[in-house]
């Protein structure tokens, strides 16, 4: 058995931290070659402690400095790079032979195409990738024989569902469309008229899964599931018609494909990012993740029901910046982002969110994206656009 050589992008994060425990029950198949943090220093030098990487990438300068100087006093000779150029390289490197690419949002972008580039088994976390540059990054998968698995667990629900090696072209493998399955966050249930006082605290706590602040609060309001069919368009060459959302609480069912002979493939486990992880680690193998079985005696009960676009409008534009095509979901994916930053530091609330990208939308409009300065300038323009609605509330 080959030892497959990882760097792990965002390895301080949630994805992060439970790709490293996957890695940890499988010494003999895997070795860390780099780990990157942008703001947990202390964490980052711990982990290099314990895996002993060939690299670390810190955010700034300073940071590096310091984290260089606390492993030397260790007798750690890891090299220790800073910002987007550090990324690249460890992205990219000859010694690589898979990244983790784990940094949310789309200060991710560039990382994860690099590795694309250059031709890496890419575990792709960062959605944003898809979303802001689908076009730009899966024709660097096709020139560059990269290998792209996709690590959000609907994403890999699908992936799972569909034959083993299936084509771009859908339609020759039988698919009819595929079935997002979404929890529906923390305010399925919660009253219409009380969603515009929900504070970013009750936002950030979901009911299933243990995530940063930004992608709680996009969970909380189903911007998360719509750049989730944003991402699935790409990664599954299917138009917006033949992608619906389904809204399932108990998070088992992680996502379901339905065939034209009527037949509705799903996987099913618990909620736990381990699984896929370590389904994309080892593909096309199997190996143990560290999750429990599943009971079904014990879940008991599998509901499902219709997303509300009326209480959950981001879906709506989800769509709506698919359809459109373009720039438009690298623009709703820059307006988003400063509308989740700016409810989150109390500048704007929570039905404003929607509103704001809503409005960014309609300004930048959308025009034909064919390179990665496309997609730059339309997340510079909708930035600019949000910024100035935020200063202006």
């Amino acid at each position: 058995m080959s030892v497959q050589t990882l760097t792990i992008l965002g390895a301080t994060g949630s994805i992060g931290g439970s790709t490293l425990d996957v890695v940890r029950r499988h010494p003999d198949r895997y070795r860390v070659f780099a780990l990157t943090a942008f703001q947990r220093m202390a964490e980052l030098a711990d982990l290099c402690r314990e895996f002993r990487p060939d690299c670390a990438v810190a955010a700034t300068a300073e940071q590096a400095a310091a984290l260089a100087g606390a492993l030397r006093a260790d007798g750690i000779a890891t090299e220790v790079l800073w910002g987007e150029q550090g990324l690249i390289q460890v992205a990219a490197h000859e010694q690589v032979d898979a990244v983790m690419a784990a940094i949310v949002g789309a200060a991710g972008l560039e990382s994860a195409l690099a590795a694309a580039r250059a031709g890496k088994r890419v575990l792709l976390a960062n959605k944003e990738a898809l979303v802001m540059a689908g076009p730009v990054f899966m024709a660097a998968v096709r020139e560059n024989g990269a290998v792209l698995l996709p690590i959000d667990s609907e994403h890999n629900a699908i992936f799972q569902s569909l034959p083993r090696g299936f084509s771009r072209n859908l339609d020759d493998d039988g698919v009819r469309r595929i079935l997002l399955t979404a929890s529906g966050g923390p305010f399925r249930t919660t009253p219409a008229e009380a969603m515009a006082a929900v504070t970013p605290a009750q936002a950030v706590a979901h009911p299933k899964w243990s995530m940063g602040p930004k992608i709680s609060v996009d969970s909380a309001t189903l911007m998360n599931k719509g750049l989730e069919v944003i991402e699935a368009s790409f990664l599954f060459n299917l138009p917006a018609e033949r992608i619906d959302v389904v809204v399932h609480p108990q998070s088992i069912i992680h996502s379901l494909v339905e065939y034209v002979d009527g037949s509705v493939l799903a996987q099913l486990g618990n909620p736990d990012m381990r699984t896929p992880i370590a389904h994309a680690l080892a593909y096309p193998e199997r190996i143990d993740s560290g999750v429990a079985p599943l009971d079904l005696f014990q879940v008991a009960r599998l509901d499902f029901e219709a997303p509300d676009l009326e209480r959950f409008p981001c879906l709506g534009l989800a769509y709506r910046a698919l359809r459109e095509g373009g720039r438009s979901p690298a623009v709703l994916n820059a307006a988003n982002e400063v509308a989740v930053a700016a409810f989150l530091d109390g500048r704007i609330g929570f039905a404003a969110i929607p509103r704001l990208i809503a409005a960014v939308l309609d300004e930048v409009g959308t025009s034909a994206v064919h390179s990665l300065g496309d997609v730059r300038e339309a997340d510079r323009l909708a930035r600019q656009a949000a910024l100035g609605r935020v200063a202006g509330h």
